[in-house]
């Protein structure tokens, strides 16, 4: 296609890559080097991991999936019982309102930071599952037994347990595959181990193999699987999807003899699943269970053994990561306009894309076409480990951005169980001196719109509010020791117009209208509580109230996606917005 005039104009004044922005179509997908070790089909492994991803019956209470905190563009849209707070009180089950953003809030946005009106360690995270002890997996295979545990740590309203909530906002994982490691605080490493987050500080033999006739353990080390680390950590977190207890063999034993997604409708014309879908009731074919699916995608090496479950974090780690490598959106208006179509943005737009190139501010941060420099790209070129000021070192990609004070939330200045930094600087250099204290890596900017709410704190709710965050220098800009990661932008009201409408561009009309490959199958979330005991089996946990969230295949919906502002708002609620969370769920 032709470029016109204005559109060649406006990419000769750029800056040069990676400082400049792109097309996303311009960058590689990274891949594994050694996969075909293990995967014999590619295709049937996507399918198993879509399966996986987004089947209720995944969680210990059989109803929380992998996408039960990554519904909506990829994050999660749900406005009750989201609060946590390790650092003080927090009201449990409480409905967010728009009036309550941001967290932290001064009555002017100038100089003048003493008449602070608001300020709250509060975060939104995710409802996860109640805290429970694990017994084991029921005599009819189906589900788990587990005994109510009292919760000690806020989620509880008298004598009733609510859903346990995460620290910290969920990330969007479309597009995540672009980043080196995932997870705010880096933990999840592009070396997949075979059974937890944290690459080469798990060196145990995490799989099992049958070779020359003999059962042998097996150390797995799969590189550019960040992807794969992060999966395998929500499945046995105690506050995300497991109760208390529960193993990756147990899991497996319950997972394999099932039919997948039993519980959950599937459109016959979903883009991966609908040719194995059940035509007459939920769920995949009668003809499939998961151990069908593994067997088909995996070399017999690793299923033809005799405790099979052994290896079931192996597969699904491998299994959610090639699905979640799909979900790539490289459409987006921007997109097409760094592909010569120089009507694509309007004026106001590509005066936005003008700012935010021209700013240091932004693009120190959102670097290059997947618009962080937390990605492969970026780190390819300028190395795992930065120079901020003072001599102190960093990593690359990640940053303290005034959200919150560090000693809230250390974030990339923590271990993980095996005793090992999170920090690649401090891991490789122990005594360095280091500007890591309440860093977090830095997140794409792509359908931000559908995001919201915004920082790993959530604490702010609208595009505006983020770009009068970063148009003050933060709310905390002045802490100690750690990199002037933010500055002042001093923009008009104008020019922050400019920025939001830009950011809007940066949506991809398929994940807007959630068409493949971001179609998915039926789901049952739990959006809030009635103050009433769940049942008899568990008198100390209150009854979940169920939004749906229905089934679509590949030409995705009538409607858009509704906004985080628009859901505080209730826009949308007549049926101009998919995901109001307002219809009734009712599990099978």
């Amino acid at each position: 296609m032709r470029r016109n005039l204005l559109c060649h104009i406006l990419l000769a004044a750029l800056p040069a890559f990676p400082q400049a922005v792109g097309s996303l179509k311009t960058i590689a997908v990274p891949k594994p080097s050694n996969l075909d070790r293990y995967v014999r089909d590619q295709n049937v492994l996507v399918v198993l991991g879509k399966a996986l991803f987004w089947d209720m019956q995944l969680g210990s209470d059989n109803r929380t999936a992998c996408a039960t905190c990554h519904f909506h563009a990829g994050a999660d849209h749900r406005v009750q019982n989201q609060l946590s707070n390790p650092k003080a009180a927090f009201p449990p089950n409480h409905e967010l309102k728009l009036d309550e953003f941001p967290f932290r809030l001064f009555s002017d946005t100038g100089d003048n930071r003493s008449a602070l009106l608001r300020d709250s360690g509060r975060r939104v995270g995710s409802a996860g599952v109640f805290r429970r002890i694990f017994s084991d997996v029921s005599a009819d295979g189906m589900s788990e037994d587990a005994v109510d545990a009292v919760d000690t740590t806020g989620f509880n309203m008298g004598t009733l347990n609510v859903r346990q909530v995460t620290p910290r906002n969920t990330p969007s994982v479309i597009n995540a595959v672009f980043n080196m490691r995932n997870l705010w605080d880096g933990r999840a490493s592009d070396i997949f181990t075979g059974a937890t987050p944290f690459g080469d500080s798990d060196g145990r033999a995490n799989a099992i193999a049958a070779r020359d006739g003999q059962i042998v353990r097996e150390q797995v080390r799969i590189d550019n699987s960040s992807l794969a680390s992060q999966a395998v950590g929500p499945p046995m977190n105690d506050v995300e999807m497991s109760y208390q207890g529960r193993t990756w063999p147990k899991l497996g034993k319950r997972m394999l003899a099932l039919r997948p997604l039993a519980r959950q409708r599937v459109d016959p014309e979903d883009s991966v699943l609908g040719p194995f879908a059940n035509t007459e009731r939920p769920g995949l074919s009668d003809s499939y269970t998961y151990l069908t699916l593994v067997r088909l995608a995996f070399q017999p090496e690793y299923w033809q053994v005799p405790d099979v479950a052994e290896n079931f974090s192996l597969f699904f780690g491998l299994a959610v990561q090639a699905y979640q490598a799909t979900l790539i959106s490289d459409d987006s208006r921007l997109d097409r306009f760094f592909e010569g179509d120089g009507s694509a943005l309007t004026a106001e737009e590509q005066r936005g894309l003008r700012l935010f190139q021209s700013r240091g501010e932004c693009t120190d941060c959102h670097r290059g076409p997947e618009f962080t420099e937390a990605s492969f790209t970026s780190i390819r070129i300028r190395g795992r480990v930065r120079r901020i000021r003072n001599g102190l070192l960093s990593d690359t990609g990640f940053f303290h951005t005034g959200v919150r004070p560090a000693f809230e939330d250390s974030g990339l200045d923590d271990k993980d169980d095996f005793g090992r930094p999170f920090s690649l600087a401090a891991a490789e250099d122990p005594g360095t001196r280091l500007g890591i204290s309440g860093a977090f890596k830095t997140p794409g900017i792509r359908n931000v719109e559908f995001t919201g709410p915004y920082f790993h704190n959530g604490g702010q709710a609208t595009l505006e509010q983020l770009v009068e965050f970063y148009n003050r220098g933060g709310d905390y800009p002045e802490a100690p020791n750690l990199s002037p990661d933010v500055r002042r932008l001093n923009l008009n009201s104008e020019e922050r117009a400019a920025l939001v409408a830009f950011m809007k561009a940066l949506s991809d009309d398929r994940v807007r209208f959630e068409r493949a490959p971001f179609d998915h199958p039926e789901l049952c979330v739990p959006a809030g509580h009635d103050l009433q005991p769940a049942g008899e089996r568990y008198p100390l946990s209150a009854a979940d109230r169920w939004a749906a969230i229905p089934a679509v295949g590949r030409n995705g919906n009538q409607a858009p996606l509704q906004t985080f502002e628009e859901l505080l708002q209730g826009i949308g609620n007549d049926g101009s917005r998919s995901h109001t969370l307002r219809d009734a769920c009712v599990i099978p």
